[in-house]
C-alpha cells in the first residue's frame, strides 16, 4: 500500500510530505510515475512530495498516515534504507 504523511517538512521554500510503500519499490515508483513526480524525487527508500500533491496523491489512493505510522510500517516491511552512518568529520570519497 502506498502511505503518504502530511505535508509537514519545510525545505527549499516549499513544504513536503514522504511517500513509501509498504509492498515494494516497484509498487512505489509506477504510483510516483502516475502521480507526476520526476525519478529524481526518490530518496533512498521515499518520495519528497511537494504539499500542492497531497491531495492528488490521496485521490489516486495513498492512504494518509501520521509520520510515526509511515516510518513504522516502512521499517515492519523492511524496505527502511537508512543514510550510511559517517563519524564527525570524516571525509567522504
Amino acid at each position: 500500500m502506498i502511505l503518504i504523511d502530511p505535508p509537514l517538512w519545510p525545505a527549499r521554500g516549499r513544504v513536503w510530505s514522504h511517500m513509501v510503500s509498504d509492498v515494494s519499490y516497484g509498487e512505489l515508483h509506477s504510483f510516483a510515475a502516475e502521480l507526476g513526480m520526476p525519478p529524481r524525487a526518490f530518496e533512498r527508500d521515499h518520495y519528497d512530495v511537494p504539499s500542492e500533491l497531497y491531495e492528488k496523491a490521496v485521490l489516486l489512493g495513498a492512504q494518509a498516515v501520521g509520520c510515526q505510522e509511515l516510518l513504522s510500517r516502512l521499517t515492519a516491511a523492511g524496505l527502511r534504507r537508512r543514510k550510511a552512518y559517517r563519524p564527525v568529520g570524516a571525509v567522504r570519497r
